[in-house]
């Protein structure tokens, strides 16, 4: 009896684990295969509803809709055994199912197309997101499996490669090495000899790169204490405002003595816009040397300046002003008239003689005439009757001149360009400079010698300081 009870308790024991096994086998198999069996699943729920649509008030759209779509299901999970196609497929059936619907109702008239095209659109969009995911995964897969058959096939051909080539090689490598050795003595007796040959001129050429370079830290001491000796300080050029005003890479404006250019930028006179490009062409990012006359600044702040492109021997020769200073250039050229402001007068006869040189070739803005396009020393110094009495006291002005020093000589001169008139009272001046030796602070639009031109600002004032 005890032999049959303990065979009854083994065979139940076995029975029990297999029957655990069986359960862990199916749980696992239906894990694994979770979007067939629930594609079974909505086919059995369809055709059910579809038995029983009159007990649960249903058309048979929806019990169809579940079986043709669990159908797929599990047809596209059992034939590709991935979730991303699948899903991918049975969106793409759903969304053509959809699209019939959607169409067959707005045929009928019914309201509920516009549901259905809302199911649809998302079906879609959905269906495009699962098939642009699934490819990339495939085409990874293949793509690595060839390249390691690939890399394979090749390792086996070089080692085939490398077996048969391994004797001729150990017979030849013993030889090369010789020849290496041979060459490698050579070489070395070869750069041994160039370079008994070459200390000579190694030296030679270190000294002449040394003298080079003391040469020209020598030449650059020069050039410093010349531009200090003359007060030139270096600057470089941002960018250039007008014909005779640019801008440093410091902020700071510089506006040219002695010159004046037709205006281009608030308002625009004959050759301001070719004065302006000139300036631009010569200054814009080059380095200058600037030099101070008597001013430091004007009443807008910016700095009253000669501009010299090279540093001169001296700065009152006549050859160098005309080569090498900016200020000159301008009115040799005849893109700037001569403007005097005292007491900034060192060069003022100087671009006086230029100017008179470019009228007579008319270059420039004096091809419009023959007192230019703007203002300038140059203008007419009264009309009428009172042209005679002027020229009579610039004449004599100009004798008296050229007995003194050069200094004087601008002062005298523009000090013959006043004159009255006895017709109507009114006044007439050659420029702001000589106007301000009568009337400092310049004169009002209805005083006698009030003149437009004199007038920049436009306020209805000439010549105020």
């Amino acid at each position: 009896m005890t032999k049959k009870n303990d065979s009854g308790t083994l065979a139940g024991c076995l029975g029990i684990v297999i029957l655990i096994s069986l359960v862990i086998a199916i749980i696992k198999w239906t894990f694994l295969n979770i979007l067939g069996i629930l594609g079974i699943i909505s086919v059995i729920a369809g055709f059910y509803f579809a038995i029983n649509r009159n007990k649960y008030n249903l058309t048979l759209y929806w019990p169809v809709f579940s079986i043709v779509n669990g159908f797929l299901l599990a047809l596209f999970w059992f034939s590709f055994k991935e979730p991303l196609n699948t899903l991918a497929s049975l969106l793409l059936c759903s969304f053509v199912y959809f699209l019939i619907t959607t169409i067959v109702m707005l045929i009928r008239k019914n309201v509920m197309w516009k549901r259905y095209s809302g199911i649809t659109a998302a079906s879609l969009v959905l269906s495009i997101i699962f098939l642009s995911i699934s490819p990339q995964i495939e085409t990874a897969k293949s793509e690595k499996t060839i390249s390691n058959q690939e890399t394979s096939k090749e390792d086996n051909e070089e080692n085939k490669n490398n077996d048969s080539k391994a004797v001729p090689t150990a017979t030849a490598s013993v030889n090369n090495d010789e020849e290496k050795q041979k060459a490698q003595k050579e070489e070395q007796e070869k750069q041994e000899v160039e370079k008994v040959a070459s200390e000579p001129k190694n030296k030679e050429a270190s000294e002449k790169i040394t003298a080079e370079q003391k040469a020209k830290q020598e030449a650059e001491k020069k050039q410093k204490e010349k531009a200090a000796n003359l007060g030139l300080v270096a600057a470089t050029v941002a960018r250039v405002v007008d014909g005779d005003t640019f801008e440093l890479t410091d902020g700071r404006k510089v506006r040219l003595i002695g010159v004046n250019t037709p205006e281009s930028t608030t308002r625009h006179e004959e050759y301001g816009k070719e004065a302006s490009n000139y300036t631009s062409s010569k200054l814009t990012g080059k380095q200058v040397w600037l030099q101070k006359d008597v001013s430091e600044t004007d009443r807008y702040g910016r700095l009253l300046r000669i501009v010299w492109l090279q540093i001169p021997n001296d700065d009152m020769n006549e050859s160098e002003i005309r080569s090498k200073m900016f200020n000159a250039d301008l009115v040799i050229n005849g893109y700037a008239e001569p403007s005097t402001y005292p007491p900034d007068v060192k060069y003022a006869e100087y671009f006086r003689k230029f100017a008179r040189e470019a009228r007579e070739k008319e270059v420039g803005l004096w091809a419009y005439g023959e007192y230019g396009t703007t203002k300038g020393d140059l203008d007419p110094r009264s009309t009428g009757s009172s042209s005679s009495s002027s020229s009579k006291n610039s004449n004599s002005s100009n004798q008296s001149g050229n007995k003194g020093s050069s200094n004087n000589n601008s002062s005298s001169g523009s000090s013959s360009s006043l004159s009255t008139s006895s017709s109507g009272g009114a006044e007439y001046f050659a420029n702001c400079t000589e106007l301000r030796k009568v009337y400092p602070n310049g004169v009002p639009a209805d005083h006698p010698a009030y003149q437009s031109k004199m007038d920049r600002d436009k306020d209805n004032y000439a010549c105020e300081r």
